[in-house]
């Protein structure tokens, strides 16, 4: 079903725009793929989660997982399987912690310390397939995920015993983890992949 989909959708983009190069194509084909793996992972664990009942925390946490992965990056798993085992502990896991788990403030505030360390320390993580080449775009991503994190640990101490705190501060957990050096080498997957170019600066 993703190679049709994937085949169907560059076959008409190569004929509409036959002015594109293949490093433009790969792009095009990458983001579509990602696209498409995005799409099916949320609606296999939106259902997963609507039959256990924790679809609300499903989807607090992914918003707020995906706001910091936005500037922060991070791995993408080359097997579909792996996704899918991913995003099961990641996002159904600590949802359902949210639910059933009354978490001691002090420990929320412990791992929301630990996740921005990491996400201070390795933002922005880049993929083989889409390495973050450009030094100046690297840093900018950087600035913004610290100050995002920055937001959200203010908010998580703010809000202490709260929900919401638990949301972001598993958010924060979840996208921390999926930038750290040891889960790429875990999945066996290359880290840091801008090295392996030159270096751009515009």
């Amino acid at each position: 079903m993703r190679e049709k989909f994937l085949n169907k959708s560059m076959t008409s983009i190569k004929f509409k725009f036959p002015e594109y190069d293949q490093d433009k194509l790969d792009e095009i084909s990458y983001g579509l793929e990602a696209l498409y793996i995005t799409f099916t992972k949320t609606i296999v664990i939106l259902g997963i989660s609507l039959i256990l009942n924790i679809i609300k925390d499903v989807v607090c946490i992914l918003i707020s997982y995906n706001i910091i992965r936005t500037y922060a990056f991070g791995m993408h798993a080359k097997k579909s399987w792996h996704c899918y085992i991913i995003s099961g502990v990641l996002f159904i896991g600590t949802a359902t912690i949210c639910k059933y788990v009354d978490i001691n403030i002090y420990v929320k505030y412990i791992i929301s310390i630990i996740a921005f360390i990491t996400l201070v320390r390795y933002a922005p993580a880049d993929t083989y397939k889409r390495p973050l080449v450009n030094k100046y775009k690297r840093k900018r991503y950087k600035i913004l995920t610290i100050i995002l994190s920055s937001l959200y640990l203010i908010f998580i101490i703010l809000l202490k015993d709260s929900v919401v705190s638990s949301y972001l501060c598993f958010g924060l957990l979840d996208a921390s983890l999926m930038i750290h050096p040891l889960v790429y080498r875990m999945f066996q997957l290359p880290y840091d992949n801008y090295k392996n170019y030159n270096v751009t600066y515009s």
